[in-house]
């Protein structure tokens, strides 16, 4: 039987959660001492003291290495929601904002490769809503993004890959749609269109990094058209790949859907297009319900904007 506390609710020390929290953050008891300014012992007492009072074992020991187990992991996504709640309640509450003024936060990781313009389009509900949701978007590579929605730090990542099979991240994906793909290039290469695409072989290409998706569809793609681009450079963000694509340094790919903008904002020409090569666009969240509004917003715009 679970202990009660005053009024029948259940009972729970939360110095004893906060130990347990930043110990399972922190990546072990040595860093969390270090941050807490506790023995080894002593937080060993208090996160056993935890799992006495809730009937599970949140840790698993081998020597000095602690690993969570699935209860650990529900324990620390109920930990982190716990004492994000609380800081902002400080902040709220405690002068660093007026009360009439917060607003909840929505934290939405991007990997590079995303186009920009179309998560601007993705994100417009919830600009559209800034009086109601704070906003705060981060840029990561695909790996470190899946790692921060593990820890709950982002609510939601936008990305053109899914979380691979056999990943240690148990998070969902939800298709938005796909693409297909534009060749681009500056006026100043004279690339003549018309012969496309074997007017790509020999000529230099800005490819995306080893890894990402488009690569990884672009090279058996090349193989297939019998054509051997020149690799001029390899580059994860989209944006330097279209301002180094503009200055002539090679030619680039960009998804059909937003050739218009690249064009007119880059002063590029269309080289060609290809169906057959799509760029997949995904929302990869932390449970397979979407329960927070703006981001069920989000991907339902992405599944209109994208066919998904």
């Amino acid at each position: 039987m679970k202990t009660r506390g005053a009024g029948g609710y259940p009972w729970l020390n939360y110095q004893h959660l906060l130990y347990f929290y930043v110990v399972a953050k922190e990546g072990g008891l040595a860093a969390a001492s270090r941050r807490l300014k506790l023995s080894h012992p002593t937080l060993s007492k208090q996160i056993r003291q935890l799992e006495n009072v809730l009937g599970q074992q949140l840790f698993s020991r081998d020597g000095r290495s602690l690993t969570l187990t699935a209860a650990g992991h529900a324990a620390y996504s109920y930990a982190h929601e716990i004492f994000s709640l609380g800081e902002d309640f400080v902040n709220t509450l405690g002068g660093e904002e007026p009360v009439e003024g917060y607003r909840p936060r929505l934290v939405v990781g991007v990997t590079p490769v995303m186009p920009k313009l179309i998560v601007r389009q993705l994100l417009q509900p919830v600009f559209k809503a800034t009086r109601d949701v704070r906003l705060t978007v981060v840029e990561d590579e695909h790996e470190r993004l899946l790692a921060r929605i593990a820890l709950h730090e982002l609510d939601l990542v936008l990305a053109d890959a899914p979380v691979p099979p056999g990943s240690p991240v148990r998070a969902f994906n939800h298709p938005l749609g796909n693409s297909p793909l534009t060749f681009f290039a500056s006026p100043a290469l004279e690339l003549n269109a018309s012969d496309f695409p074997h007017c790509l072989d020999g000529e230099p290409f800005i490819l995306p990094t080893r890894g990402t998706a488009v690569r990884r569809v672009l090279e058996p793609w090349f193989r297939a058209q019998d054509v051997a681009p020149f690799i001029a450079a390899e580059i994860e963000d989209i944006g330097l790949v279209k301002t180094m694509g503009q200055a002539g340094v090679g030619v680039f790919v960009a998804p059909t859907l937003v050739e218009e903008a690249v064009c007119g904002d880059f002063g590029v020409m269309i080289v060609g297009r290809t169906e057959s090569v799509r760029e997949h666009f995904y929302a990869i969240t932390m449970s397979r319900r979407i329960k927070h509004p703006a981001v069920a917003e989000i991907r339902e715009v992405g599944r209109t904007l994208l066919g998904g």
